[in-house]
């Protein structure tokens, strides 16, 4: 039987490694997961999955690197606030992915339920309220 990825994450790290994470218990298990993985710097990614079925209530943005958003199932709305002042929504349905580029803050809204898998460059991630 396989891992769920909705529940245990998995980190890919340095030297091609993929390393199963102990199992997702809510916001304060990013932290622990930073302090796991702080060794592959910059490098580590963050492989993740995520059913929601309410927007999102806060902005985040990853300095270190691109984020990828695949939409699975559903559908979801990104919005973007670039450096440069500019904004950006974007649309996804499933099978359709959208990159938050580094310091770009972003959020979502969900048409009912959207499940997506995110690739993200997790050091030094920030949140604001929305």
């Amino acid at each position: 039987m396989g891992i769920s990825i909705e529940r245990f994450p998995v980190h890919l790290g340095l030297g091609a490694r993929a390393v199963p994470q102990p199992e997702f218990t809510g916001m304060e298990w990013y932290a622990a997961y930073s302090d796991r993985n702080a060794g592959d710097g910059r490098e580590g990614r963050l492989v993740s999955m995520y059913t929601f079925t309410e927007n999102w209530t806060s902005w985040e943005m990853h300095p270190a690197g691109d984020e990828v958003v695949i939409c699975v199932a559903g559908t979801m709305t990104l919005h973007q606030e670039k450096p440069d002042g500019t904004a950006e929504t974007l649309t996804l349905v499933a099978g359709e992915y959208a990159i938050n580029a580094p310091d770009v803050w972003h959020t979502a809204d969900i048409d009912e339920s959207a499940t997506a898998v995110f690739i993200t460059a997790g050091e030094g991630t920030q949140h604001r309220p929305r």
